[in-house]
């Protein structure tokens, strides 16, 4: 699962004093540029102002309109000054732009800083951070200060820049998927959903009565059902899998997609336990597996809170999430936990293939051979970015950490699928989680992309975040 790159509008900033020939030379530069590494690019006629650049108010309107022209075309501006630039002709350009702004500037060489030929874009960029701060533009800069797009710095600013906007416009308009109530015992996942509409994500509910039903009506003839058994076969490894478990989680399977596609939803929250289990003797741990793998993160216990953040994770790093427990300390490592979960990690995310097989804790409750689904394994070593988000009196509360799945081993009749996470000051870490009113869960992704997460979430979509 991978992320398509956004898409970028290009602004110009100029004064009129400053040579022409730096602004079509940067439209040039940026453009080639931006295309190279993977990204399109919505561009100004040059002809629409002069040299194609804002420097105006005048200027500014005719980019706004250029904009709304092209809405939802784009996922980020990129403000790019190639001399000082006017900072009114750049607010009335994008104050409206609503998507985020990466505010970039060319530098100056110490061979060209004549009059005619320097730039002072160090400068003017200065000056239109401090006017975005007084209009309450929100905006993006990045280090260092000023930087050619021929470098590998220039690169990896975009490569920052692009995950944010994933994120930013992904969350913009998430519709997550609560299938089920929220069972009794597991105030952990409480949720406030008017909270998490103020902040444009819309929870949509659906009862497991409904679920069931679907699943029970569902004819084993139905064409859709070949496609997910065929799927479902070449996912894991199903050794000594009762054929009535794997076809009601093949029905299960084809329902969920039924509904996510019929409610529009880019994520799920799923009860789990016991009705699935009482009704139809199978847990969906290798369907949320899958369901991540695909690109749609779904998390169990019906934990909508961090199915929110799994999107915003996945978003960003363009890998699956998953939903872990902190659960085990590692012998005496202080630094080193285990994180598990009964079986819903993507296969992508594993050492190997794993195998599906009963619950080993909840047959405790309704007996053997009633809980089939679980996918069986290890996560494999990798660098990671773990988090976690509640809602509390009108605010989006969350945590972003890097750290790393490790090759320590897991016992072999540790149940589920597990590992070692290492992350610095862990102890401390868990104390802060703990006095903040954060749950046992934990949101995980391949790659450490915590930076721009958290400026995603803080600058651009109005939640607070704490970092461990």
């Amino acid at each position: 699962m991978i992320h398509a790159k956004s898409a970028f509008a290009l602004y110009f900033g100029n004064r009129g004093f400053f040579p022409a020939s730096l602004i079509a030379a940067a439209r040039e530069e940026m453009t080639a540029t931006l295309r190279r590494l993977g990204h399109d690019v919505l561009l100004l006629d040059a002809d629409a102002t002069p040299h194609g650049a804002v420097e105006t108010p005048r200027d500014g309107a005719v980019y706004a309109e250029f904009l709304r022209q092209h809405r939802g075309k784009f996922g980020g501006v990129i403000l790019c000054l190639p001399n000082f630039g006017d900072e009114t002709g750049a607010v009335a350009a994008l104050r409206e732009a609503g998507v985020p702004i990466l505010i970039h500037a060319y530098p100056d060489t110490l061979d060209a800083m004549a009059p005619a030929r320097r730039r002072d874009a160090f400068c003017g960029k200065f000056s239109v951070m401090d006017v975005f701060y007084q209009y309450q533009i929100p905006f993006t800069t990045l280090t260092p200060h000023v930087v050619h797009p021929s470098s590998p710095q220039f690169a990896a600013q975009i490569d920052y820049f692009d995950r944010l906007c994933r994120v930013v416009n992904g969350m913009r308009g998430l519709v997550v998927g609560a299938l089920g109530a929220r069972t009794t015992p597991f105030k952990t996942v409480r949720v406030d959903e008017v909270t998490l509409q103020r902040h444009g994500i819309t929870v949509e509910t659906l009862d497991m009565a409904d679920v069931i039903n679907r699943v029970k009506a569902l004819d084993a003839a139905d064409p859709r059902m070949r496609e997910k058994t065929e799927s479902l076969r070449a996912y894991t490894r199903w050794d000594d899998m009762p054929t009535a478990a794997f076809d009601n989680l093949a029905k299960l399977g084809v329902v969920l997609d039924e509904i996510i596609e019929e409610m529009g939803m880019q994520a799920i929250a799923i009860r789990c336990w016991l009705e699935l289990q009482q009704q139809l003797g199978i847990s969906p741990c290798v369907l949320l597996g899958m369901l991540n793998d695909q690109g749609i993160p779904a998390a169990c216990e019906v934990d909508t809170a961090n199915a929110v953040m799994m999107a915003a994770l996945s978003l960003a790093s363009g890998q699956p999430s998953t939903l872990l427990d902190w659960n085990n300390n590692y012998e005496e490592e202080e630094d080193k936990c285990i994180l598990f979960h009964c079986g819903p990690v993507p296969q992508s995310l594993m050492t190997e293939k794993g195998l599906v097989t009963d619950h080993a804790i909840l047959m405790n409750a309704v007996g053997a051979g009633c809980a089939y689904g679980p996918n069986i394994g290890r996560i494999a070593p990798m660098p990671a970015t773990v988090g976690g988000l509640l809602t509390e009196n009108g605010r989006m509360k969350c945590y972003l950490g890097e750290g790393r799945f490790t090759d320590d081993p897991v016992p072999q009749d540790f149940f589920g699928c597990a590992g070692v996470f290492e992350i610095s000051n862990l102890q401390a870490g868990l104390q802060a989680l703990g006095y903040a009113g954060h749950r046992h869960h934990v949101s995980a992704t391949r790659g450490h992309v915590l930076a721009p997460v958290r400026e995603a979430l803080t600058r651009y979509l109005d939640a607070e975040v704490m970092t461990i």
